[in-house]
């Protein structure tokens, strides 16, 4: 870990294990409360990436052997071309898939499941759930989002899938608290939810979190550390940074910096939550 004169820490990319796909900036159909993408009021919106932007990608990094691409957004499934660009990543490594939900219906999954099956390559799921009671849930994301991603998730397990449930401590409560009752909600549809199976992300108000100071830990940043997001405007640190200047590394994976100035109040979240908010620690998962 570096330090520039202007004390906001250097970090540097040991591996790109972890490449982050921005399938769109900013179609999504859930518009949450605590979401850091500033959604335009017109809800027609096309900013897709394109096929071919991916193809490049992934010839690019071809010999860095990442561990899992990862499909994001804003809500990565509004993409047109996602069927062909998801099987384009999982021929190439493992793939995520970070999502609302809404779209995994039975008969989504069941394509899905075909899609797997395809290949050597594992398709993961993290589906985004911020609270166990419903009210609350959907009163920071949008009416009828609980149930959509309950049913997301039982449909998944149905089909073979173990998701990942992404949680934003919106109300800030206890994540221990959180944790037992997700639990129980998830015991109560039949699925049994491991403890590795449940990501629970602190969340600051963008407005609040200032920037980065002395006394917070400069030691832990699993995710700059270790992936890199592209979006039809280049190479970026992480889906916070993706289009801001600050976050930026370069225009592709031929042609990018593997050092990055953590001087973004975004940097504040994911050095307070001191955890990957983003990518997966595989080693959870390791039997």
């Amino acid at each position: 870990m570096e330090t520039t004169i202007l004390k906001a820490p250097i970090c540097k990319l040991k591996n790109l294990d972890n490449i982050f796909i921005e399938m769109t900036s900013k179609s999504c159909n859930q518009h949450c409360k605590h979401c850091y993408i500033d959604f335009p009021l017109s809800k027609k919106i096309n900013d897709f990436i394109q096929v071919d932007t991916v193809k490049t990608v992934l010839d690019d990094t071809i010999n860095l052997k990442p561990q899992c691409i990862y499909l994001t957004g804003a809500e990565p499934m509004t993409h047109p071309d996602f069927n062909s660009i998801l099987r384009l990543c999982l021929k190439y490594t493992n793939t995520c898939i970070c999502t609302n939900g809404s779209f995994i219906n039975e008969k989504k999954t069941r394509f899905l499941r075909k899609v797997q099956d395809e290949g050597v390559h594992e398709l993961i799921f993290k589906l985004s759930l911020d609270h166990y009671d419903e009210h609350k849930n959907d009163a920071i994301r949008c009416r009828g989002s609980y149930r959509q991603t309950l049913s997301a998730a039982k449909n998944l397990v149905k089909y073979g899938f173990n998701p990942i449930i992404t949680v934003t401590n919106y109300y800030r409560e206890n994540p221990n608290e959180i944790m037992a009752n997700m639990t129980k909600i998830f015991d109560n549809i039949g699925i049994a939810l491991e403890k590795r199976n449940i990501c629970i992300n602190n969340w600051f108000n963008k407005e609040e979190a200032g920037f980065i100071n002395d006394n917070i830990c400069t030691d832990f940043h699993p995710d700059c550390e270790n992936g890199r997001i592209v979006s039809t405007k280049g190479v970026y640190a992480c889906p916070f940074l993706v289009n801001d200047h600050r976050g930026r590394c370069g225009s592709n994976f031929n042609d990018f910096t593997n050092k990055i100035a953590l001087e973004s109040e975004y940097c504040n979240i994911c050095l307070l939550n001191k955890k990957q908010m983003f990518g997966i620690n595989f080693s959870n998962f390791a039997d």
